[in-house]
């Protein structure tokens, strides 16, 4: 049985005439399943009946069934998600007076292993099909029911979840394509955000192919800092990674980059560190996010202190960068960002690794002595 949810426009186009059936078929059960939720093609009511047969004998329409669903005092929503085989994903949803947010993950753990980030220290199984990426938005649009003003509960949507998102780069862009379809969701690409830690050839590929809003976990100033607490930068380093924001910002539909900065007590939230920021992106139009650092169990890193972070922010608008801080959501049900971990049959072995190397008495995660200051 064919799950549609895996289809963009164009794999449901091609499929339905497979069938010997014409575009617009395609186009009506797209708005049926994505617009108004629909899995049951009983319910698709405009489509001829011979039709409605031929897809309940070949077709199904499956999103990831949702196994938790913990809602935070602050109104945060977090999502459990059965991605099969013992693994289970997790995507949030945060509302705002101006807006309604949904943050997506796209692979089951992840292989980068971020020094600070929960989801990377759990290892990775796999990346996410189409129909699991779509399918968190799926579900979440259904449990967050109808505004009764007829306009979107979720109207952002951030690949900021679980994964990295360009490392799973097809299955990513048919869901973004997804989301940017009139006849599926229909959000505008400066409200669909995905962020990379610096795949650099994969930013090009995403730039030439579905330009959404660009959002790059940078986390340090230089390379020998950001080599430890983002190892992918020992295959693409800065200078490379600075090249390709700008070259994305060639079709992007912002005229700026999110670099996204976790402040790490002691490690990279110096005044000094702040002024090499500037250096860095002096020729990159941007801003900057800066997140204070939700600390998991086993993690060597702290948080920095709140005013350190207002004068490294400070320091940075006195430059002329736009600077926020991001407010921390979900911290009740471990839905803030950096701490997602879902559950995941980890084919790397790391989460083994790790155990067996903290029961040994081994070294931290990360050589904190040898990168702070």
């Amino acid at each position: 049985m064919q799950n549609l949810l895996d289809f963009d426009a164009d794999a449901m186009t091609a499929w339905f005439a497979a069938r010997g059936e014409k575009p617009f078929r395609a186009k009506q059960v797209l708005r049926w399943i994505h617009r108004f939720g629909q899995s049951d093609f009983d319910a698709m009511t405009d489509i001829a009946k011979s039709l409605r047969s031929m897809l309940q004998a070949e077709a199904v329409v499956k999103a990831p069934a949702v196994v938790s669903d913990k809602l935070s005092e602050d109104g945060t929503r977090k999502l459990l998600l059965d991605v099969g085989n013992h693994n289970a994903v997790e995507s949030v949803f945060i509302p705002e007076d101006d807006r309604g947010t949904l943050c997506i993950s796209t692979q089951a753990g992840c292989a980068l292993d971020c020094a600070f980030c929960s989801t990377g220290k759990q290892g990775f199984n796999r990346n996410l099909d189409v129909s699991e990426i779509i399918g968190q938005l799926w579900q979440a649009n259904r449990l967050l029911g109808a505004d009764p003003k007829g306009e979107r509960i979720i109207s952002n949507v951030v690949m900021m979840g679980m994964g990295e998102p360009l490392a799973n780069f097809d299955n990513t862009v048919a869901a973004l394509r997804l989301m940017l379809d009139d006849n599926a969701y229909g959000l505008s690409r400066r409200r669909v955000t995905v962020s990379t830690s610096g795949l650099v050839p994969a930013m090009d590929r995403l730039r030439d192919e579905c330009p959404v809003a660009l959002a790059v976990s940078l986390h340090a100033p230089n390379n020998a800092l950001r080599d430890e607490l983002v190892p992918i930068n020992q295959k693409y380093p800065l200078a490379e990674l600075m090249a390709a924001c700008n070259r994305y910002l060639e079709k992007a539909p912002r005229d700026f980059v999110t670099f996204e900065y976790v402040m790490l007590d002691g490690v990279n939230d110096s005044e000094a560190h702040a002024r090499e920021l500037i250096a860095l992106t002096r020729d990159v139009p941007c801003k900057f996010n800066l997140i204070p650092f939700n600390p998991f169990p086993g993690s060597p890193f702290r948080k920095s202190p709140a005013p350190r972070i207002r004068r490294f922010a400070e320091i940075l608008i006195q430059a002329g960068i736009v600077t926020t801080t991001r407010k921390t959501r979900g911290d009740d049900i471990d839905a803030a960002c950096g701490q997602l971990a879902g559950q995941v049959k980890d084919k790397t072995r790391r989460t083994a690794q790790l155990a067996a190397k903290a029961a040994a008495g081994g070294a931290p995660i990360i050589p904190i002595s040898e990168i702070r200051g």
